[in-house]
């Protein structure tokens, strides 16, 4: 007689950002392509609405389930994601209302009796909820395992009463244990001290969270491989004394063009026209420009940046997203778009990101080097010229720089950018002799690493293989 497979019903519970939540639905689909997982997806409405098709047969293995956002003071109605803010100083008051989750989400919990729950650092009473209704937790971790070294030990942010300025991230820090160039520049370790160690409204720091979250999990899973960040993950399995799990790097999967045009295409500029525009570009000579979701450039540097991608003399094709608030017609320097016109795209709308970067005209991306980005862009095999904003990307930027996968933008002190150091990038990574090294590093990565299916196909078999022990169910 046969025994039954064991079955897993686990729940994926992102934070309210689409560079977040994109992450977990990559997971979902990896997790469920296995025929011993159930997914359960924890979202809003609003973003459960947003989401890109779940196609056969994956689509019946992986249920929606929605939660509604409280209302809170100083959170505009109808906001349920990062995106939908008008600056970061509202983000505090999201969390306010995600944090207000805690109650309905232990009650859903507790009627579906999952085998897991994988959450997201920001929801960091999801194991305050695992112990209470005996469900194990794990923390997956959508910031690549060097990150999360250079952050360091939880240790480090249970001193409360620690005084740090941004100068303590501008150097490789000291429990790195071997050679590493992590670093911050000045002008991103201000903003990202301020988000580790600064309490928000909700009386947490980013730091305090990740105390709670790394201490009450049962294990720890990385959007990683060792092939890529060995030195780090195999780091941060001493640094937290649990399991640390390399999950890979959750390669995309592009949908027809049909389909995924047919899904996004709510843009004034169609993509019909973008793509025309593509089918006339050499292969590989077009820089794919964008800033994701979350950070909102400035009119100045908009300008400068446009500036520079026409001084690169490089054909472009920039994603922009319109500052609340800006009339069309000064968004731009004058006359840019009729100087750069048949060399130049510009689109304003939403876009299949993971379609346009399978087009054989993109060679390079000039980027803010979040993570999902980065993935997809190295998939494809695309030279990375890098322009970090925000938190995490000057770290990002500085390991794919230590990997000889990317050329970083030369950045003034204070942060700003001047349009010859964004044309003298460009044309390194993109054409001059200088950057042949960078170019051959990226194909062999890109061939061997990430677009490498059966390689991350082999780290999610490995993780469902280990479920039973990792969850005592064996």
């Amino acid at each position: 007689m046969e025994t039954k497979e064991k079955e897993y019903h686990i729940v994926l519970f992102p934070w309210l950002a689409f560079g977040h939540i994109i992450p977990f639905l990559e997971l979902s689909k990896s997790l469920a392509s296995n025929r011993k997982i159930q997914i359960s997806f924890i979202s809003t409405p609003s973003i459960i609405t947003r989401l890109p098709p779940i196609h056969p047969p994956l689509k019946n293995r992986i249920s929606f389930v929605a939660v509604d956002l409280p209302l809170v003071d100083n959170l505009p109605a109808g906001c349920e994601a990062t995106v939908d803010l008008k600056d970061g100083e509202q983000t505090q008051y999201l969390k306010i209302a995600y944090d207000e989750l805690k109650s309905p989400i232990e009650k859903l919990l507790n009627e579906m009796k999952p085998d897991l729950v994988i959450f997201d650092v920001i929801n960091c009473w999801i194991p305050e909820i695992g112990a209470k209704l005996n469900i194990p937790t794990a923390l997956f971790s959508v910031f690549y395992a060097p990150l999360l070294a250079f952050v360091g030990p939880i240790s480090e942010y249970k001193e409360s009463n620690k005084e740090r300025t941004p100068e303590y991230l501008t150097s490789v820090p000291e429990w790195i244990p071997f050679p590493s160039t992590l670093a911050c520049q000045y002008h991103d370790a201000v903003g990202f001290n301020e988000v580790l160690n600064s309490k928000d409204a909700t009386g947490l720091s980013t730091g305090d969270r990740l105390v709670k979250v790394v201490e009450g999990c049962n294990f720890v899973l990385l959007k990683s491989v060792v092939e890529l960040d060995g030195d780090y993950v195999n780091f941060l399995k001493d640094l937290y004394q649990k399991p640390v799990i390399p999950i890979g790097l959750l390669p995309p999967r592009a949908q027809s063009s049909s389909a995924s045009r047919k899904f996004g295409d709510s843009s004034k500029n169609s993509n019909s026209e973008m793509f025309h525009w593509l089918d006339k570009q050499q292969p590989r000579s077009v820089v794919y420009v964008s800033f994701g979701s979350e950070y909102k450039m400035s009119i100045d540097e908009i300008h400068e940046l446009a500036l520079g991608l026409e001084t690169s003399e490089l054909p472009f094709l920039w994603v922009l997203r319109k500052p609340e608030g800006i009339d069309q017609s000064s968004l731009l320097p004058s006359g840019f778009e009729d100087r750069i016109r048949g060399r130049g795209f510009m689109c304003f709308g939403w876009i299949s990101q993971v379609e346009v970067l399978s087009h054989t005209a993109i060679g390079g991306s000039l980027c803010h080097c979040g993570s999902s980005s980065i993935s997809e862009n190295l998939f494809f095999g695309h030279n990375q010229i890098l322009m970090p904003m925000i938190i995490d990307q000057g770290i990002n930027a500085r390991f794919l720089v230590e990997k000889g996968l990317g050329f970083e933008v030369e950045r003034n002190e204070d942060g700003s950018f001047t349009r010859d150091a964004v044309a003298k990038a460009m044309r390194i990574v993109m054409v001059e002799p200088e950057g042949q090294p960078l170019r051959q590093k990226t194909a062999e990565m890109s061939k061997n690493i990430f677009s490498n299916y059966d390689l991350h196909g082999d780290y999610i078999h490995k993780f469902v293989s280990s479920l039973g022990p990792l969850l005592n169910k064996e």
